[in-house]
């Protein structure tokens, strides 16, 4: 006997339609394999050919010879400071480069802030990541290459040309993370996407530490000390600060060099054919239904409020700690560049440590242990000083008859660097692993998008409450420490976290 009667049924779940959708529109998610296994290791190879750009450029090399050099240089050189005592033209000659840069960076970090968030929508519904990749990268490459031309006392390209070519690399390069970062979850199985995470930031930090190392032994012992050759190699003029200039030509080469593992390998769930206007108009308008919805996605939004605050103090933190060890210990250009070379080694470090924690805690208790750690060493490192350590505790005293690297506050300072860079790192990996966790699936990309611009919407907060509370204490180091706030605030908020809503599968 047979019945037309048919069992009710339950309306879909959130996931269970995103499912229905990727089924309908050939989309497959998930990935299979490890770390090692070769989707894998191809989405984390992607960070060895391009993360070196933001090492060299951003951080260590260039932006630092912009400011001091060119910017700082150019002023001195104008006359503009004549007449005033020869320390405060330095002062406000360096003010006006760090100006110059924070103006470049915000302008950046604007941009981003505005468009991120869409684009990583726009992957949601079926772009292509791959091919928009090449653009970054090319574009990223050329911007990058130009900064040859960045010479001082206006050879070359101006200072309004060079700020052009940084926020277009600085906004391809954000660009990129969103849609790389949109792909890990297809890297690998679920379990082992902590681990693919923090082999790409080794992976990039070695590339780094591999070209930090060749810039020292080829450029820069052999114009100070003629060791270990006579003179800088390849013929580089070290008066005409090419070694600096050489770092953004020698990072467009290497990301053309060692690209191709990526796209020869990793996975793109993207559909092909997938119209670009429709996809990004799709994506605007999802994005903007998800804030409104934040409260059906309140574990996401809340660590995205978390981040936000923790980053900015990462941000200001080791932005800090460069100024600080510069003054605080006289660290000229060849500490500093050792000491870069020593962080990013550590940081490879810091990578494969992040995958292990999160591994073995979850990403939300790594978070917590990084930045409780974060805090503690932060101010380890405030109380370094030329006369003493630990705030007067310990005095400093020589060590060793060595040219560089011979106090005991030297050798301290060398020991914060090594934690802050591994605990650092892993912080990012942890991050990164966290998106994928309380993200809904089929919506990680659009995440990914506002994670990529939580760090930067609020740049300004650091270095307000820095210069807040020096002008109110008068002490240099109770200013810095200000920022430990940020750090608390986040903590705060990823205690409330229920990351058990939203496993990473």
């Amino acid at each position: 006997m047979s019945s037309d009667i048919t069992e009710p049924t339950l309306p879909a779940t959130e996931g269970q339609m995103a499912e229905i959708e990727d089924a309908q529109l050939g989309f497959t998610r998930g990935g299979e394999g490890g770390a090692t296994g070769k989707t894998g290791l191809a989405w984390a190879w992607f960070e060895w050919a391009r993360n070196p750009y933001y090492i060299l450029i951003v951080i260590y090399i260039f932006a630092p010879y912009f400011a001091r050099d060119i910017i700082g240089g150019n002023l001195l050189a104008s006359g503009a400071l004549d007449g005033m005592d020869p320390a405060k033209a330095q002062a406000v000659a360096g003010a006006q480069g760090q100006a110059t840069v924070a103006g470049v960076t915000k302008w950046a970090g604007l941009i981003a802030a505005l468009t991120a968030p869409f684009l990583g929508a726009a992957f949601d519904r079926g772009l292509k990541r791959k091919r928009f990749l090449f653009v970054c990268l090319a574009t990223m490459a050329a911007a990058s290459f130009m900064l040859w031309w960045a010479m001082p006392g206006g050879q070359g390209l101006s200072v309004p040309m060079i700020m052009a070519c940084l926020i277009v690399a600085y906004v391809a390069y954000t660009y990129s993370e969103v849609a790389h970062n949109s792909m890990l979850s297809d890297a690998a199985r679920p379990e082992a996407l902590p681990g693919v995470s923090g082999l790409g930031l080794a992976l990039g930090n070695g590339a780094a530490t591999l070209m930090f190392i060749a810039i020292v032994l080829l450029f820069a012992l052999p114009d100070v000390m003629h060791w270990p050759l006579k003179q800088a190699a390849f013929g580089i003029d070290t008066s005409k600060f090419e070694q600096f200039r050489l770092a953004g030509p020698l990072c467009a080469v290497w990301i053309a060099l060692m690209i191709y593992p990526f796209f020869r390998y990793s996975k793109d769930t993207g559909i092909k054919g997938t119209p670009i206007y429709p996809a990004f108009r799709d994506g605007v308008r999802g994005v903007i239904s998800t804030v409104k919805r934040a409260s059906e996605h309140r574990e996401a939004f809340k660590f995205l409020i978390a981040r936000t605050l923790y980053a900015d103090g990462m941000a200001a933190l080791l932005a800090v700690g460069a100024v600080y060890v510069s003054l605080f210990l006289g660290w000229g250009l060849i500490e500093l560049t050792v000491y870069a070379i020593w962080a990013s080694m550590w940081a490879v470090v810091g990578g494969i440590f992040g995958g292990w924690l999160d591994r073995r805690m979850g990403p939300k208790n790594a978070l917590i242990f990084e930045l409780s750690a974060i805090v503690v060493i932060m101010f380890y490192g405030l109380s370094i000083t030329k006369e003493t350590i630990l705030f007067g505790l310990i005095p400093n005293v020589e060590l060793f008859d060595w040219p560089y690297f011979g106090t005991l506050s030297d050798l301290a300072y060398l020991l914060q660097g090594m934690l802050i860079a591994i605990f650092a790192t892993a912080n990012i990996s942890s991050s990164r692993s966290m998106v994928v966790h309380v993200a809904p699936p089929h919506m990680r990309g659009e995440f990914f998008g506002l994670f990529a611009i939580a760090g930067t919407i609020t740049v300004w907060m650091g270095p307000l409450l820095i210069e807040y509370f020096t002008k109110w204490s008068q002490d240099q180091r109770i200013g810095m420490s200000a920022i430990a706030l940020l750090f608390f605030l986040g903590l705060a908020m990823l205690t409330t976290i229920n990351a058990k809503d939203r496993p990473a599968s």
